[in-house]
């Protein structure tokens, strides 16, 4: 397996609520010239459609095509969405999609300890994923480590059952 350092998060730069498949991303990517791009393969590792399904693509042992002079020790993972009606960047995730991103990338933590998270717009003069990844995701991070602190003070204060009389 890769040496992964970077989990990176983009958008598929495609108009608020339209629902496009892997396969669609794929084409675009794989198709010669000027329908796509030519390559190999689609160049994520993962795509979260609008429903909060994620779709594998590129496997993850190979190195995906998602971000110039990253690619070698990085996960690409791509939400549909990304612009709205006018083609402007726009956060237009769905919760579906923010769940499973968010799920998504824990999970690849886990998998690979060390990893960090960041936005193509980290490593390029672009938008995508058209919102701060290093925002959202610290705001998500906190969250869940704040109801752990509750749900930890909730269990303290608990009355202690005790073994039930037979």
């Amino acid at each position: 397996m890769r040496a992964i350092d970077k989990i990176i998060w983009h958008c598929a730069a495609t108009p608020e609520g339209r629902d496009v498949s892997v396969d669609t991303i794929r084409s675009w990517h794989v198709d010669p010239a000027p329908r796509g791009r030519g390559w190999s393969d689609i160049g994520y590792h993962y795509v979260i459609t609008l429903d909060g399904v994620v779709h594998e693509g590129r496997p993850l042992d190979r190195p995906g095509a998602h971000t110039q002079g990253h690619n070698r020790n990085s996960i690409g993972l791509c939400y549909v969405g990304g612009v709205d009606a006018q083609m402007r960047p726009k956060d237009t995730r769905t919760p579906e999609q923010r769940r499973a991103l968010y799920k998504l990338t824990e999970g690849l933590m886990k998998r690979f300890p060390g990893a960090t998270v960041h936005g193509h717009n980290e490593f390029a003069a672009k938008a995508c994923p058209s919102f701060d990844v290093q925002s959202d995701w610290g705001a998500y991070r906190l969250t869940l480590e704040i109801a752990r602190e509750e749900f930890d003070e909730e269990d303290e204060d608990a009355p202690d059952a005790g073994p039930r009389p037979a």
